[in-house]
């Protein structure tokens, strides 16, 4: 076996105001390196999965950051393409205290990625032995040539006998609902493991329905996805959410806790609950308790700043055994 996991979509540098600041009054930033799939492969190596990430990235200072962001965690960087000519996408996130909400101001354009070419990527070599490819719908959205090496993946994976796990992740910012569904659509036929919103599910598949298990089984209907994962977030408060996860599969529905979860930051914990929900798929095999781990990874997470999980799987199982609040001090 060659890899647990092997994801594929742009990572950026993430540069936010310290101390609840505006954007236009910080004097200093704290920097991070974020994006969807490279938290799911850090989030699996931290769990002890074998993980390996493709990107294409500047060849630059910032590159160099961002991949040792991903490799200083056990993650197998070398399939990483360098271009010396492209840069990094970059993004700002201010976070804000009700009434005023987050916000994330993205510079991407013409990042490297988005230039990445067809043919470029040896897929068939990278996903011979793995057992799960993993990307996101950010991925071919961000350029034309994305969209046709992503593809490339996903023909490349059933070709080798791989999963592939697919978070819809819709971002308006990147295309129209008419876009991502003309991309999506086809590309379901390659997926097993979807992994979306009610309302990603909305606005990318038009699909609706009375609750979460009727929305989860139109999907499987109508595409023959072997497993449907719905996360479940209430916002009461900016810093303060519920949090669960639910799951459909052969007709019969998952469901985690519910977790009241004090919000530090909120980015990475949908790719966190990505990550446990894979982990305890490939190696517990049970989809009860997958969506358990998920749920519980991604309700610590919520606790750490920045995007990736810096969470132990010794942590998530403390916390499914005892659904610790939080609200004692570890002597």
């Amino acid at each position: 076996m060659k890899y647990d996991v092997v994801t594929f979509g742009e990572v950026m540098l993430r540069l936010s105001p310290p101390n609840f600041m505006r954007l236009e009054q910080t004097h200093s930033f704290n920097a991070h390196a974020g994006g969807a799939e490279m938290n799911v492969a850090v989030a699996c190596a931290r769990l002890g999965l074998k993980a390996a990430y493709v990107t294409k990235l500047g060849d630059n200072s910032i590159g160099h950051f961002i991949r040792n962001q991903a490799r200083m965690h056990g993650v197998d960087t070398s399939h990483i393409l360098w271009d010396p000519d492209s840069r990094c996408g970059v993004y700002f996130v201010e976070f804000g205290a009700a009434p005023r909400t987050n916000r994330v101001i993205y510079d991407r354009k013409n990042s490297a990625i988005s230039k990445i070419q067809p043919g470029e990527v040896p897929w068939d070599d990278i996903l011979g032995e793995t057992r799960v490819f993993h990307t996101s719908g950010i991925t071919p959205a961000l350029s034309a040539n994305c969209a046709e090496v992503t593809m490339e993946a996903l023909e490349a994976a059933k070709k080798a006998g791989c999963k592939v796990s697919y978070d819809v992740n819709y971002r308006g910012k990147l295309w129209t609902p008419e876009e991502a569904r003309k991309f999506t659509e086809p590309a379901s036929e390659y997926i097993d493991i979807l992994i979306t919103t009610e309302e990603d599910t909305r606005v990318v598949y038009g699909i609706e329905g009375e609750d979460y298990s009727d929305v989860a089984k139109q999907l499987v209907d109508k595409f023959g996805f072997e497993v449907v994962v719905i996360t479940l977030r209430e916002t009461p408060s900016v810093w303060r959410n519920q949090w669960s996860v639910f799951a459909y599969s052969n007709g019969k529905v998952y469901r985690s806790p519910v977790y009241d979860i004090e919000v530090v930051d909120r980015l990475g914990g949908g790719d966190s609950c990505s990550a446990g929900f894979l982990y305890a798929y490939l190696e517990l095999g049970d989809l009860q308790k997958a969506v358990e781990f998920g749920a519980a990874f991604s309700a610590l997470k919520h606790s750490v700043p920045g995007d990736l999980a810096f969470v132990s799987k010794a942590e998530v199982e403390k916390l499914m055994r005892g659904r610790e609040r939080g609200l004692r001090i570890e002597r």
